[in-house]
Parts: structure tokens; sequence; C-alpha cells
């Protein structure tokens, strides 16, 4: 009586009379296509800074093989906001868009969301968060402000990288160039980053025998009359530093021009505690937008690649301030660097000197 073949027996049968290459591998890359990732960027207002910002967390995301139009897909919101003019309806209008387009991005379920600037952030992530959708933010000065626990946990659901720098090794750093300036002048308004920036400014400044003078404006004045009269015809503030505050960044700069003619002609410097264009500044200090966006773009490759969890990675912040110098300025005001910083200097971009404050 012959026997029947089990399962296992056929099988192993079949296996043997079938040719070889019936189970040959596939191809790794006709098994399973590379991912596309889809990231949604939300931010307030259309500035400079901002698109900074955005390409740094670009290109590192391509560094690390996530490229846009390869394998990933950016939709990018901006939502318009009248720095200039805005009133509590206005900026209660803009938190309520924030919170619809946040909304919509839950709803569409991507893979990332990039958050640019501190309203975006702040007003975004909680329907993000209850949504599971990963949240990196950039551009944030004080994360704390954004809604952090602290500078370096974002919370739950949370990370990204921070324009914060500590005030007082500005203020030292500022000091070291100018060492013989002992009274600054800093105009501002009731910009949230740069109310903090002359708070902290005043503060740091003072143990070094320093004196700030800070005046505050609405952001419809000129900057003008509050020049002239913190100058006192030369009796006045020896040097003018400007905050990160977006009254300088309207009508096309035209404070921050105003400010730097004012200072040409006056022969009294001009110094940025924020990496933003301002024409006429002889000296900026601060984090770059450029590098710390980069720097977001590190933890979101992590959580793109590896699926890593926001809540585990730290806020990324600048180890220490970038200090460029501007040399047709500095000359313009007949002044020149000490020897030990001029030796360290190096070039940078736009013709401008970056210096190694490591340098004593």
């Amino acid at each position: 009586m012959k026997k029947r073949l089990t399962g296992i027996g056929a099988a192993a049968l079949v296996a043997c009379v079938l040719p070889s290459h019936a189970f040959e591998p596939l191809a790794l890359d006709t098994m399973e296509q590379a991912p596309t990732f889809k990231v949604e960027v939300l931010q307030v207002t259309d500035i400079e800074p901002y698109q900074q910002a955005l390409n740094g967390f670009l290109s590192t995301l391509q560094n690390n093989n996530i490229v846009a139009g390869k394998n990933l897909q950016v939709n990018r919101v901006k939502i318009d906001f009248d720095v200039e003019n805005g009133g509590f309806w206005s900026r209660l209008g803009v938190l309520m868009k924030i919170r619809q387009e946040a909304a919509r991005i839950a709803a569409a379920k991507p893979d990332l969301v990039l958050t640019i600037g501190t309203p975006a952030t702040r007003y975004a992530r909680g329907i993000l968060a209850d949504a599971h959708i990963p949240l990196v933010f950039t551009a944030v000065a004080d994360p704390e402000a954004a809604g952090c626990v602290s500078l370096s946990d974002a919370g739950p659901g949370v990370t990204g990288s921070t324009l914060y720098t500590n005030m007082a090794e500005q203020v030292k750093i500022v000091q070291r160039v100018f060492p013989n300036v002992k009274s600054i002048g800093m105009i501002h308004t009731d910009d949230e980053n740069g109310v903090a920036n002359v708070t902290a400014a005043t503060a740091s400044a003072k143990p070094l025998g320093i004196a700030v003078n800070a005046k505050l404006i609405a952001k419809t004045d000129s900057i003008i009359p509050s020049l002239k009269t913190m100058y006192e015809h030369g009796n006045g503030v020896q040097m003018f530093a400007v905050p990160l505050d977006t009254y300088y960044g309207l009508h096309r700069y035209e404070a921050a021009t105003d400010l730097g003619d004012f200072g040409a002609e006056h022969k009294i410097p001009v110094v940025t505690l924020a990496l933003v264009r301002v024409p006429g500044a002889v000296m900026y200090v601060g984090a770059d937008f450029t590098q710390v966006g980069s720097l977001a773009g590190v933890q979101a490759a992590k959580i793109l690649k590896r699926r890593t969890k926001p809540d585990v990675l730290p806020i990324l912040r600048q180890d220490k301030p970038t200090v460029l110098i501007d040399p047709e300025r500095l000359a313009a005001l007949n002044l020149a660097l000490p020897a030990n910083l001029m030796a360290s200097k190096t070039d940078a971009r736009n013709g401008f000197w970056q210096l190694d404050t490591a340098v004593r």
C-alpha cells in the first residue's frame, strides 16, 4: 500500500523539482519602496529670518537623505499678521487661524510638523499633541514662552531648537570689542522678544559697569526722536543696541536704516543682539537662524527615520553666539578691533568678519 505524502513532505518535493531561481530573493527596492515623508510647516508672518531657519532645516534633512521632491513632501502655511497695527482683536484672530490650521494639519496626519516662531508653536502644540503628530519647532527665542517645560525640555510630543543665548555672555562680548563703552541705548516696542531682550541686557550689563538706557515706543513711532533724546548732543549714550524686536524689520527696515544713518553721522556704533539684518550695524551677536533651523532638522531626521519620540529629544541651541563684524562700518566709525580679536577673525558671508570669542 502506498503511503500518502504529508503536506510538509509534498512541499519539500515540489521545492526540489522547481527551478532554483524561483526562490531567489527579490531585490530590496522591488519589495519595499522608500517611504515619502509628509511635513507641514506653520508660521505667523513671512520674514527673512524665518526663511533662513527653514533653509537650514531642509538642508539638514537633505544631508540625512530626506530630500524635497524625492522622498519628502512639504506643505507650508504662512499666516498673515499686521505686526504694526496688531491690536487685541487682530492677535485673537491670528490665534484662531493658528488653531484652525493646526486642526487641518491634525486631520491630514502628516509625519511631522515644523512650527517656525513662538506664536505658531505655542498655539498649535496642544491640538497636534492630541492627534499624536510629532512637532518640531525652530526660531523660538524663549522656549518657556512657547509652552515648553524648560530651556531643554519641550514637553509631551514636542522638541526643537531655540534662538536662546546667554545674554550675559553676549554683553561681555560687546564689552570686549568696545571696552570704553559705559552707556548703551536700547529702543524697543511691546514685542515679547524685544521686552525680554532689553530686560536681560539691562540686568547683565549692570555688573559689568554698563548702564542700559531703555525706551518703549509704539510700532508706528519714528525712531529718530528717541535717538536724539538718548544721544543728548554727544552727552548721552555711547552705543545703540538692537534687541530681537519686529519693529526693526517693518517698512523695509526703515527704523534700522534710520538708526544706522544716525550712528554714522554721529560716530556712534550700533550693535544688534540678534543675527537679523540691521542696515548700519557694526556688530552682530546672537544665534544664527540658519544654524538653529539646522538643529531642528537634526531632531526631525531622528523622528522621521528612526521613529524616535519627540519627548525623549532635548531642545537644541547654539553652544556659543555667532559674532560678526562689518569692516566697512567699523572703518567709517574710525574704530579698530582689539589686537587679539583682530588676529582671530575669519572671513564670513557678505564681506563680514567672524570673530573667535574664545580667544583671550
